[in-house]
């Protein structure tokens, strides 16, 4: 009887490993913290943390928060416990606060800033980075969430999904290239990069989850019309050839900055905005897009 190889051999000891801490972490505690359950996509669990208290306005769009005010925290078991790393959305007068306790747990503040433009009341997005057990991440976390207005408690509402009026979803996604998903009266896409993106080592995958994909959303105003909000992920030397494919395209670019410390490729975020036919505008994020290493449609 042939014995496996050493590379095999060691191949199925560190994935017996990796599988054992995975299972270590207790995720209905996590989800007890929080007070709501996970999105779960492979072995990311990430938490929702929508502003839903805010009534936010942008050239008179009131803002979905699936648009653009949707905070979240993903969690990714690593060797000894858990990476945690997300995006909170916070009102001016709420960052610091938030910001001294999320310090004070041992959590990175990786960036802050802002997304979109003209936005009334203007709305700020912290993202952090954390490492080690995830209930006391989690602890910490929520800690911190409590030194803002952001809700706490997951809605248990049964209210129907909000309907995505004069959408051709259909025609988006052949547009855009992948299939998009109804999320709280928007239309969302994650197009990921081709590439594989790493920060301290560990891959950030699902790249959508762990917030590496290009997010592109829709919102109906109306008459065929959509808002649109998001960000492009991008090397350096593709942030300019996508500023001037999307102003090609009537979209404007609102931010381009980091949101992570030690990834790599080193990455930029570029966030836009615009209200026009939605077709129109699927049409020149399609032709951003085609500047980035993702897939082509």
């Amino acid at each position: 009887m042939k014995h496996a190889s050493p590379l095999l051999a060691f191949s199925m000891a560190l994935l017996f490993v990796t599988s054992a801490e995975a299972a270590d972490v207790d995720w209905n505690k996590v989800d007890e913290t929080f007070a709501r359950k996970a999105a779960v996509t492979g072995d990311v669990h990430r938490y929702g943390f929508p502003r839903s208290d805010l009534t936010v306005t942008l050239d008179g769009v009131k803002i979905k928060p699936a648009l653009a005010l949707g905070g979240w925290i993903a969690f990714k078991p690593e060797h000894e416990g858990a990476m945690a790393m997300g995006d909170i959305v916070l009102l001016e007068s709420e960052i610091n606060p938030v910001m001294a306790k999320l310090i004070e747990g041992g959590f990175e503040i990786t960036a802050v800033h802002n997304h979109v433009l003209r936005a009334q009341p203007a709305t700020f997005y912290m993202h952090v980075a954390g490492h080690g057990d995830a209930e006391k991440l989690a602890t910490t976390l929520r800690a911190a969430l409590a030194e803002s207005e952001t809700p706490l408690t997951a809605s248990s509402g049964t209210a129907a999904p909000a309907e995505l009026t004069d959408l051709d979803t259909a025609q988006l996604d052949q547009i855009i290239g992948v299939k998009g998903k109804a999320s709280g009266g928007v239309y969302q896409f994650g197009v990921p990069r081709r590439d594989p993106v790493t920060e301290n080592g560990m891959q950030l995958s699902p790249a959508g989850p762990m917030g590496v994909a290009t997010g592109i959303n829709f919102q109906p105003t109306g008459g065929g019309k959509a808002a649109i909000t998001g960000d492009f992920v991008l090397t350096a030397d593709e942030v300019n050839p996508v500023i001037k494919a999307l102003r090609a395209n009537g979209i404007e670019v609102t931010a381009v900055h980091s949101h992570m410390l030690d990834e790599q490729p080193r990455l930029f975020f570029l966030h836009f905005w615009a209200n026009d036919d939605a077709l129109k505008l699927a049409r020149g994020l399609r032709a951003a897009i085609d500047k980035t290493a993702s897939p082509k449609g």
